[in-house]
């Protein structure tokens, strides 16, 4: 039997450029004096926007354990507290990029790693010229006694990832993005439709201001199992709780007592794959 609750800090802010990383430190430390236990900050926060542009550039990228990496894991470890970023990871031998979120414990051990499914190609975010999608499906992580996983942004609006988490047991899907404003809405109706459908919170962090001529922004979020929406904010450090008892009684209740169907459904998206 694991923990019965696990204190989560959405981090609005990203870290890259001179100071970074006395922001970073300041920002993880205010979250532990908060009681946060694990800290979730937005898409790729350790640079600046690059798919605002269609141009990759080497610098954008590092290979695995890299200086990104490592402030994140030396960070953490000196605020003692677990933290959930990401980088822009080049394979050492194929030398293809990926989207990759990186989680690390309060001594810094990076614990778990997840690389972006659904990579966008449109004006500002031009991601498929930066990096290629991941080939894994998302899994759960248990580093932290509650249960959880780990998507990125346009992962979201395919609900299968959601609902394949919580079919394994997650209990909350932490899930970094970086969205527009004008479009939070929607977002905010795909994440409370996957916290209802996979009985798992959902904590999307957004990165918080326009960058390079592309209008990001917008609130963070977190919806709890039932659809309400728990956090809705732009401050730069908000903590929450991840209740056990929350998702079970969810879980009890309708749509969470319904059958996943896993065999029946992987047979049909077996053959959906074929066609």
């Amino acid at each position: 039997m694991g923990r019965s609750f696990l204190e989560i800090a959405i981090v609005h802010e990203v870290f890259w450029g001179p100071g970074a990383a006395g922001r970073l430190a300041e920002r993880l430390s205010e979250a532990t004096r908060l009681g946060a236990e694990l800290a979730v900050l937005p898409e790729l926060p350790l640079d600046p926007w690059v798919p605002a542009g269609r141009e990759p550039s080497l610098s954008d990228a590092e290979p695995p354990g890299g200086p990104r990496a490592q402030l994140l894991s030396t960070v953490a470890r000196e605020a003692g507290i677990a933290a959930l970023g990401g980088a822009i990871v080049r394979d050492a031998e194929s030398g293809g990029r990926r989207n990759r979120a990186l989680v690390v414990d309060a001594s810094g051990s990076l614990v778990a790693r997840y690389d972006k499914l659904h990579v966008p190609s449109e004006d500002g975010y031009w991601e498929t010229d930066h990096y290629e999608p991941g080939v894994e499906p998302p899994t759960r992580i248990d580093a932290f006694g509650v249960p959880i996983g780990v998507q990125i942004c346009s992962d979201l609006q395919r609900p299968e990832g959601s609902h394949l988490l919580g079919a394994v047991g997650a209990m909350a899907i932490l899930a970094p993005r970086a969205t527009p404003p004008a479009s939070y809405e929607r977002w905010k109706t795909v994440i409370r439709a996957n916290a209802i459908t996979s009985g798992c919170y959902v904590v999307s962090v957004n990165r918080p201001a326009p960058e390079r001529g592309v209008p990001i922004g917008g609130p963070s979020i977190a919806v709890a199992p039932s659809g309400d929406v728990l956090v809705e904010t732009t401050e730069p450090v908000t903590r929450l709780t991840v209740e056990r008892s929350v998702v079970e009684a969810a879980r009890r209740a309708y749509p969470g007592y319904l059958p996943v169907r896993a065999e029946l459904y992987a047979r049909a998206w077996q053959e959906a794959a074929r066609g």
